[in-house]
């Protein structure tokens, strides 16, 4: 799965693995992410989606493996370089991961505070200015998460990920626990933001159609292992019969549900 076009691709992934005791998530996971281009990883729950995105985001030391940003390889490079590159990855937890105890601006601007990148007075005018791009008034900044709808949390969450400018941008399970409506609304924001920034983007989700809005490509884990990769809009129309049966969501098929009765 080479990078398009011949690039060098912004993530490359070879032969990745992570084992938790007898339990094998990650069996050697092949995947590249080409620049400016959005990917969408699918699967079942426990298939090791998060456990790949917590690899490369340096959260989980996978057990072999190789992990690059632009040809680096930050499994084996100095701890400063390493830590480097993955600085400019900004990320999208699942429930949002605000902090409870800051107003929504220091929550906006945590990151840039905490590296001492910015006043505080600045963080201010910076809050505003990026809340505005995911359609948040300034009178929401000195307000606390519990103030805030769950649509709005995950718009200060999105707007916290998009602050430093990152060039890489991962999202975990973007739609989670909003309405279809609201998730189609995070949806177009997040592409909005990921084209206007020129980044390179990562998803994971459960959901078929946020991954094929936010994604430009998709892949299935199945069994540690990427299953089936190609563009995202093929994903409810491939024969592949893993990606068909989780995509329709079918009880028959080559994926087997263990039931306990």
């Amino acid at each position: 799965m080479s990078a398009q076009n011949g690039s060098v691709p912004k993530i490359r992934v070879r032969g990745l693995k992570k084992a938790f005791g007898s339990k094998i998530v990650l069996d050697g996971i092949d995947l590249d992410i080409a620049p400016r281009t959005s990917m969408v990883v699918i699967g079942g729950s426990g298939t090791g989606k998060s456990v790949l995105l917590k690899c490369i985001l340096g959260l989980i030391e996978p057990d072999s493996g190789l992990i690059e940003i632009d040809g680096t390889n930050v499994l084996t490079a100095p701890r400063r370089e390493a830590a480097r590159l993955r600085a400019r990855i900004g990320m999208l937890f699942q429930n949002g991961a605000l902090f409870d105890s800051l107003p929504v601006w220091e929550n906006v601007c945590f990151g840039l505070l905490a590296e001492n990148r910015i006043t505080r007075a600045a963080a201010r005018r910076k809050a505003t200015e990026v809340l505005a791009q995911v359609g948040l008034g300034p009178e929401v900044i000195t307000l606390s998460p519990a103030e805030l709808s769950g649509g709005m949390q995950k718009r200060v969450a999105l707007a916290r990920a998009i602050a430093a400018e990152p060039d890489i941008m991962f999202f975990d399970e973007p739609t989670t626990g909003l309405d279809p409506i609201m998730g189609a609304v995070i949806d177009e924001l997040i592409v909005d933001c990921v084209k206007k920034l020129g980044s390179t983007a990562l998803a994971i989700t459960h959901d078929m159609a946020s991954a094929q809005r936010i994604g430009d490509r998709a892949a299935m884990l199945y069994q540690g292992r990427i299953a089936w990769e190609g563009p995202a809009e093929d994903l409810l129309t491939t024969a592949q019969p893993l990606v068909h049966q989780f995509t329709h969501g079918l009880a028959e098929g080559p994926i087997q549900m263990t039931l306990r009765r």
